[in-house]
């Protein structure tokens, strides 16, 4: 009976994932902004560079088997973040810094530039309130305590990635602010956030193409940000799939060199990014959502290979990401990550600089600390 349910609770998400994916290849719509001389462009959308489109096959079979057995269970140990220091989050120091929000969402603090990444303070990664993976970790900076935003990068549509509700309240509340998305993502600003602009004169939207860059200001030097190809899929509801492009981005500055990886699976695109951009000081590499590797491996990183895309893309140091937020979203525990990458890290032949933050925690560029004691407790000992 306790098995039964379980079986009678999860049954209605199933039944929604199930119909966003039997109908997710069926494009409706043409893509505008398509570009024949361009080889990840299609007439209905996008594709990778490695790999074909896929219609992510097993997730019935998944779906049986994560509520059979129980999946995903529940944390070894309870997941603790921080106090953010606000003081330093609101100071004029130019001296490069990096906050853990939660999930995908980074505060990027250099020269005077206070950037997010894929924001997300809602309560769900989902389209409705009532279910979906819900926050096991409130966002570690309060909203209303952000300091004055200027720019925003987001990496795909998928519904923890991107929050209408974050974004309004941004647009509100954030005078000024840009956004910056893939290719496509506009006409979803322009439908769903008031104060969006896509065009013309007050434009607040700018949707980039893979390898296409802007320059932005910044106090003392112009910062440039990369939008580069990486692995992964977008959809947003039924139908939509590949319809807007995905990717990762790259912050550029002469005192600071930063990688945001989105979400992605293993694939030649991050060693491309390596020899075109150089190297990173920081990569903030995803490192959960990777159970079962044999439904996930095409989307998600796995540890092991986020310790690979580090050496990829040339990155000094690396902070995982992408863990220990959402509730549900894939089969391993929500501590399970950093103990995977603690292993994959204590069996590699080269020493590696990767490492994560408690929530709410801060890494500082040419600092050998942390908001917190750097290495008490962020990388969890092995079982």
């Amino acid at each position: 009976m306790v098995r039964m349910n379980r079986y009678l609770r999860g049954a209605p998400l199933v039944m929604a994932c199930l119909l966003l994916v039997a109908c997710s290849n069926l494009n409706f719509r043409s893509n505008p902004d398509y570009d024949a001389s361009k080889s990840h462009h299609r007439p209905d959308g996008f594709v990778n560079r490695y790999a074909e489109r896929s219609d992510k096959p097993g997730l019935w079979r998944w779906q049986f088997e994560r509520l059979r057995d129980g999946l995903p269970k529940p944390p070894a140990a309870p997941i603790v973040g921080v106090a953010p220091d606000l003081d330093l989050l609101h100071s004029d120091r130019l001296q490069a810094r990096v906050t853990w929000v939660g999930h995908a969402t980074l505060l990027v603090q250099v020269d005077g530039v206070n950037l997010l990444t894929d924001p997300h303070w809602g309560n769900r990664a989902s389209p409705v309130s009532f279910a979906g993976p819900k926050r096991h970790q409130a966002p570690s900076i309060p909203f209303d305590k952000l300091p004055r935003m200027h720019a925003v990068v987001i990496s795909h549509n998928h519904w923890d990635h991107l929050d209408r509700d974050t974004v309004q309240a941004l647009v509100d509340g954030h005078p000024g602010i840009r956004f910056y998305v893939p290719l496509g993502m506009q006409y979803w600003f322009k439908k769903e956030i008031r104060g969006a602009v896509v065009e013309g004169a007050g434009r607040n939207v700018f949707a980039m193409d893979w390898d296409q860059q802007v320059s932005i200001p910044g106090r003392t030097h112009a910062i440039e940000l990369h939008f580069l190809a990486v692995q992964h899929w977008s959809a947003r509801s039924l139908g939509d799939r590949y319809e807007t492009l995905w990717g990762s981005w790259a912050v550029i500055h002469p005192g600071f060199r930063f990688w945001f990886s989105g979400d992605l699976g293993y694939s030649p695109d991050t060693r491309d990014i390596g020899e075109r951009m150089g190297g990173f000081d920081l990569a903030a590499i995803a490192i959960g959502a990777y159970e079962p590797r044999w439904f996930m491996k095409d989307s998600h990183l796995n540890p092991q290979e986020a310790l690979q895309v580090m050496q990829d893309v040339k990155a000094r140091s690396a902070v995982g990401i992408h863990w220990g937020t959402f509730d549900g979203m894939s089969d391993e525990p929500l501590d399970q990550p950093p103990r995977d990458l603690a292993l994959a890290r204590s069996g590699s032949s080269v020493p590696l600089d990767f490492f994560v933050l408690h929530h709410g925690q801060s890494w500082l560029l040419n600092s050998s600390s942390v908001t917190a004691p750097r290495g008490i407790g962020l990388i969890p000992k092995e079982r």
